[in-house]
């Protein structure tokens, strides 16, 4: 935790209210998100309950399985869920916008640059906390190697159609998520925990309900008195009137609500079986149907809450302007988007249920870039992430108090202004230690030359973006009396050494080369291709 964070926690337990960390919004949020409640059984975490799922806060459709054990209903539940969440992802696959993507020519090796289509946006999924996240990674893990009866007529539970497809989906919604600054597949805890600091730990801030009450307290109560209200106050029946922000559920609920309305439903459903006559098979599917809705009605009030506190939410954050770089962020999102929908179409296999050697390095290499890309654009669209930056030694910012004109020596002298700055920061700098500064969205890079007074004055020496004249463009050199800010970070992450084929994977990383896989992909049928 860094130096300012941690004043902003004491200031928020101070204060009763949680504090900014920050100014702008750092993440991208769509128009139309869809927004997803999951709800599951306890002690079975790929056993759902229901789910509220929908783009409509007013009208959200309730999904519920009535005995969770039942792998029939299970797979009713699945199909249902499918039906609302493939539609709304087929929706952004059509529009398309032309776009230039740099490719290697295979015939000559060379970079070559190439028109493709680019979905114009891409879906959105809204979960409430970090626990919903691992939940969709999960249900995309058990459905995309799913065989339904026209793929394999003798498979022992043949899926739905479409489920296998979903689970492809979901399972690349949930490895986006992974990646740093992605905003496919966001948690509302985390995005309300990244844009504000409350006076509680960072585990606390995973139930939605205390973490609104820190943001947003109501009159007359502190976030802390709110907070405490939404962890523990509950009803004249001992439920919890702010339930867990899902997938969990309560063990009171499940005591004293739910397993005795799972029994009732057993019950009936065992009568209705039983049944000799019509007329008695009428009066027990009506039992039956009595004790179904009674659980859907459970689940919808343990569900509705959490789907309101995430609407909450995403008013919260919709009043934050949105950061410069975030539009950057989702074109990446847009492209990821594009990619899968392009291999769904081309037939490729399902993912893997584990990644080779030079797909798991990439992914890690991947990752590690985009942490590093965005903690830098973070700082370069808030001044309050900056701060923290600068607190840290990683950057400084101060008054430019003179320039003066120097050249390269060399057959052709370059510019290299020297540039003194006066700043009350303390930024770590070392002999000819390289600083930067986003000069018209570019980084302009400068060298330490020395430093006076102590460290209040601090000349640097200009190296790059000045022309290629002899004599420095007008606005590529800071003027006296300018305010500037220079990073010790790099604003652009360089790649990686290029890594070998998968077909050259030495023998200590899965090969030798030629040697079959060890889990073949399943073959790909009609249900895998959108």
């Amino acid at each position: 935790m860094s130096l300012i964070s941690t004043l902003a926690r004491l200031e928020a337990v101070s204060t009763g209210r949680a504090q900014p960390a920050a100014t702008v919004r750092h993440r991208h949020l769509g128009d139309r998100p869809l927004v997803l409640v999951p709800l599951i059984t306890a002690g079975e975490a790929g056993a759902p309950l229901g789910a509220l799922v929908g783009t409509d806060r007013d009208a959200p459709r309730l999904l519920a399985v009535p005995q969770p054990r039942d792998r029939d209903l299970r797979f009713a539940f699945l199909a249902e869920l499918a039906g609302v969440v493939l539609p709304y992802v087929d929706s952004y696959a059509e529009s398309v916008e032309a776009a230039e993507r740099t490719e290697t020519d295979p015939e000559t090796g060379k970079r070559v640059k190439v028109e493709v289509d680019l979905c114009a946006d891409a879906p959105q999924l809204i979960v409430p906390s970090r626990a919903g996240i691992d939940l969709v990674r999960l249900l995309g893990r058990s459905m995309r190697f799913r065989r339904t009866a026209e793929q394999d007529p003798e498979a022992p539970y043949p899926a739905p159609p479409r489920v296998p497809l979903l689970g492809r989906w979901l399972t690349h919604f949930g490895e986006r998520a992974r990646v740093p600054g992605s905003s496919l597949l966001l948690a509302m805890t985390d995005l309300l925990g990244r844009h504000w600091v409350t006076g509680q730990s960072t585990l606390e801030d995973q139930h939605l309900g205390a973490l609104l009450a820190w943001i947003d307290p109501p009159e007359g109560v502190t976030g802390a008195e709110a907070a405490l209200r939404a962890e523990l106050e509950r009803d004249e029946q001992g439920q919890l009137l702010c339930p867990p922000a899902g997938p969990a559920t309560d063990p009171a609920f499940d005591n004293k609500l739910l397993a005795p309305a799972i029994e009732r439903y057993d019950r009936a459903r065992t009568a209705l079986a039983a049944a000799e006559d019509g007329l008695e098979a009428d009066d027990r599917l009506g039992a039956l149907t009595a004790a179904e809705r009674e659980i859907r009605d459970l689940v919808l009030s343990r569900t509705r809450p959490t789907w309101d506190a995430v609407w909450r939410g995403l008013d919260l954050l919709r009043e934050l302007p949105e950061g410069a770089r975030v539009e950057e962020r989702w074109t990446r999102d847009r492209w990821s988007f594009t990619g899968h929908r392009d291999r769904l179409l081309a037939g490729e296999p399902p993912q893997p249920r584990r990644d080779d050697a030079v797909t798991a390095a990439n992914k890690l290499a991947t990752r590690e870039r985009e942490q590093a890309r965005l903690e830098a654009q973070e700082a370069l669209d808030d001044p309050l992430v900056m701060a923290g930056r600068r607190l840290s030694g990683e950057a400084f910012a101060g008054e430019v108090t003179d320039v003066v004109m120097a050249y390269s020596d060399g057959k052709r002298p370059s510019p290299r202004p020297l540039v003194t700055v006066r700043t009350d920061d303390r930024p770590q700098l070392g002999e000819r230690t390289k600083v930067y500064r986003s000069l018209g969205g570019k980084p302009q890079a400068a060298e330490f030359v020395a430093d006076e007074e102590d460290g209040a004055y601090v000349v640097l020496r200009v190296l790059d973006k000045m022309g290629r004249g002899k004599e420095p463009e007008p606005g590529s050199v800071p003027e006296k009396g300018d305010r500037v800010c220079f990073t010790l970070f790099e604003h652009e992450q360089r790649g990686g050494a290029k890594l070998p084929d998968p077909e050259e994977t030495p023998w200590t990383h899965g090969g030798p080369p030629g040697e079959a896989a060890l889990e073949p992909a399943d073959p790909v049928t009609e249900e895998d291709v959108l």
